[in-house]
């Protein structure tokens, strides 16, 4: 059994838990980015605002940008954030190329807390293999 398989079956049995950097992983040039949710609600926002500001008054825009501002990041960001970590997953776990190239830009950690209450991680500087390889069976 290779490490990454040893390693997915201890992330599904949740005995290891996966770190992912998501503000690395939700940029432009990631292989998991989608611009459209992170561009075009804010934008339908921002127009609205200006639109509200135009034919309205400057303190209804103010209101309409405030109020839109503060669903997006309490609604909307969290929905995203969990949308990234879940495609990051996925894709790191896919192959041992993918891993290790997410490993290597610092994009991933991992944590394990052991029966006798030993907490471990690793993040870019060690190694994942070894730090699988020399977890007990949990």
């Amino acid at each position: 059994m290779s490490e990454l398989e040893r390693l997915r079956g201890l992330l599904s049995a949740e005995k290891v838990k996966l770190g992912i950097n998501i503000r690395q992983m939700n940029a432009p040039g990631s292989p998991v980015y989608r611009s459209m949710e992170n561009v075009t609600i804010p934008a339908i926002l921002l127009v609205v605002s200006l639109l509200a500001t135009l034919y309205i008054h400057t303190w209804v825009g103010f209101a309409v940008l405030a109020a839109g501002s503060a669903w997006w990041i309490v609604k909307v960001l969290p929905k995203v954030r969990d949308g990234v970590f879940d495609r990051s997953a996925a894709f790191a776990l896919s192959s041992e190329a993918a891993f290790d190239a997410l490993w290597v830009k610092g994009v991933l950690s991992l944590y394990a807390k052991l029966p006798d209450g030993t907490e471990l991680a690793a993040a870019k500087r060690q190694d994942w293999r070894a730090f699988v390889r020399e977890l007990p069976e949990l």
